[in-house]
């Protein structure tokens, strides 16, 4: 029976009922637990296919933004399926892909269900978002994923400092040190373990795509970013000041010399609501495929 994946929210215990049907429905989606976050929830790895390369697509970086594992979850559904109805995915011999769709649990849950989501940091998390859990990006730990890759990491925490952050915060807030939180750290032993050919970091929101990252960048990377944005419709852009760096697609680019990407889903504020889903993964759809055979 083929996984039907709602234009709902999903807390984690939903996420988690998913994967359970999906490894009943599909058996060769392989699942690898790649890491726990902070708060012991484990972070998932979905794999179909390959064995030279992968293409590494990531997602639910920030809690706002948990619409992006729905979207990765679908996409991983449709790809299986396909896979079982015996239908040719078009990928290049020996290379596979590999989803991350909830690269922060814990962030989503805080924002998604409040003090229940926060367990034993619920009045420290409390006082660092004023009581608006709705508003945290960060993991448990109030450090932004997204800010806690080795790429720029020393002028980022400058940055950051300017705009008065020094410490944690439901956003923005980089860590102690590059690669500081176990949620980063599953994403980068992934990359340093696997032959990871490009990475697509799928965050929210905008309709645009983040491509390069300076000297790093290599030399494919341009006519990717042009084929992408012609199948999406998105724009190219770059990232400027405290958005500029400490990325995980930042990180990809200047540790391996490869292409990464970061796609900014939907138009409007965070969190996008569920109903914009079908939309949304009915424009990036193709991109989607795309990326998984440049």
């Amino acid at each position: 029976m083929a996984i039907s994946i709602e234009a709902r929210e999903y807390t984690y215990a939903d996420i988690r009922e998913v994967l359970r049907q999906m490894r009943e429905a599909y058996p060769s989606l392989k699942q690898t637990a790649i890491g726990k976050s902070v708060m012991g929830r484990e972070i998932t790895a979905l794999t179909l296919g390959g064995d030279a390369e992968y293409v590494l697509y990531a997602g639910a970086f920030h809690g706002m933004e948990r619409l992006t594992c729905t979207l990765l979850l679908q996409f991983a559904a449709e790809l299986a399926e396909m896979q079982k109805a015996g239908k040719d995915l078009g990928l290049p011999a020996g290379r596979g892909i590999i989803l991350v769709p909830l690269v922060n649990p814990d962030g989503c849950e805080i924002a998604l269900r409040g003090a229940p989501g926060c367990g034993c940091s619920a009045a420290r998390i409390c006082r660092l978002c004023a009581g608006d859990y709705r508003v945290w990006n960060a993991n448990a730990r109030g450090v932004d994923i997204n800010h806690n890759f080795d790429a720029g990491w020393k002028q980022l925490q400058k940055l950051e400092q300017a705009a008065g952050i020094y410490g944690p915060s439901p956003t923005r807030y980089g860590g102690p040190r590059p690669e500081s939180e176990p949620e980063t750290i599953a994403l980068t032993t992934l990359c340093r373990a696997q032959p990871i050919r490009q990475v697509l970091a799928i965050h929210s929101q905008g309709e645009v795509i983040y491509w390069d990252y300076g000297r790093s960048t290599p030399a494919r990377s341009r006519a990717m970013a042009e084929a992408l944005s012609k199948a999406s419709g998105y724009a190219l852009e770059e990232p400027e000041a405290i958005a500029s760096m400490g990325g995980f697609k930042d990180w990809f680019i200047e540790e391996f010399g490869r292409p990464g990407f970061t796609v900014e889903i939907g138009r409007g504020v965070n969190p996008l609501p569920p109903a914009d889903l079908p939309g949304i993964y009915q424009k990036v759809r193709r991109m989607l495929f795309l990326a998984a055979l440049l």
